[in-house]
């Protein structure tokens, strides 16, 4: 764990009506860092936002905010901010009386909120609908007005759960890559909560992938993506296929391995194996080649039973003959 870490979650635990939900997680996040919790429905991912945010108390362990203790502090005495998938804007008040309600209600004098709002619309090019209604908006305009309203106080940290989860899919990929601009602009630490793989990849400095109350692993996309250290994390990212296979022979040039009586050449393991050993071998789908006859010394026989057009790839459907 860093020194330096503006938050540092250490060894959490939570259970709710007698089921564990958070079991001992700990994690760093680095000033300016965009870190992505991942993991299927129930892992815990909205849990450990709550705890973060001062909207749930944990059994055990502590949250600290650049050093300082704040678990038992209330939510609005954090430096932290939350942006909620149903953006929760105040329907009654226009964009800019949405956008300045925290500084209204600390005291500041008008002319410095309005300029306050002014700087938070150019940021999320929204410039001209300070008077618009929220129900006049899109949900692209609604979710970047939430993000204005959340960042305007300037939080240390900000809590994103699940935040393009309402919008399509076109809006929801051209969101991405906005939020992650506007999140580098400002400089400000951001935790985000998603089941999506490909936000995660896209968006994420670090990702850190959940599962029942615990991490499977934490990296950056690159290392999660092509070095999985878990079955679990593996499956998880990406489309691959697991297959069982024995290992032969293994050396620190790389590993001979045997699947249904074929022997095919592997880089060295990340962990220790020895000739005898099962191990799970993860085949990523882009990287998986069919022919006729081998065309590499890596091939296994197999009958193809499927195919079909998918834009920009063609997906099949291969049965290993071994």
């Amino acid at each position: 764990m860093s020194d330096n870490a503006l938050l540092r979650l250490s060894n959490l635990e939570k259970s709710i009506e007698g089921t564990k939900i958070l079991r001992g997680i700990s994690l760093d996040v680095q000033p300016g860092e965009f870190v992505t919790l991942l993991g299927p429905s129930g892992c815990g991912k909205t849990t450990t936002l709550r705890i973060i945010a001062g909207l749930l108390a944990p059994d055990a362990g502590t949250v600290s905010l650049e050093g300082r203790d704040i678990t038992a502090l209330a939510p609005e005495k954090r430096d932290v901010n939350t942006v909620f998938q149903n953006y929760a804007l105040f329907p009654h008040m226009n964009v800019e009386k949405n956008i300045s309600y925290g500084l209204r209600v600390r005291g500041m004098k008008k002319p410095q909120w309005q300029q306050r709002v002014r700087e938070m619309l150019r940021l999320v090019q929204l410039e001209g609908y300070e008077k618009r209604m929220p129900s006049q908006l899109s949900g692209g305009q609604r979710q970047r007005v939430a993000i204005a309203r959340a960042v305007v106080l300037n939080p240390k940290l900000l809590l994103l759960d699940e935040p393009l989860g309402a919008l399509d899919l076109k809006l929801r990929q051209q969101m991405q890559q906005e939020l992650k601009d506007i999140q580098k602009r400002l400089g400000i630490a951001f935790i985000y909560i998603t089941h999506d793989q490909e936000e995660a990849l896209n968006m994420s400095d670090r990702i850190a992938i959940m599962r029942e109350g615990q991490f499977e692993q934490i990296g950056t996309p690159e290392e999660i993506y092509e070095h999985p250290q878990t079955r679990f994390a593996a499956g998880f990212i990406g489309q691959t296929n697991l297959l069982e296979m024995e290992v032969v022979r293994a050396s620190s040039e790389g590993l001979t391995l045997a699947y249904g009586g074929v022997e095919l050449p592997a880089r060295a393991a990340q962990f220790p194996v020895k000739p005898g050993e099962k191990v799970a071998v993860s085949l990523r789908t882009e990287r998986i080649g069919f022919a006729r006859s081998p065309l590499a010394a890596c091939a296994l026989p197999a009958q193809l039973k499927s195919r079909h057009y998918a834009g920009g790839s063609m997906r099949a459907i291969l049965k290993l003959d071994t």
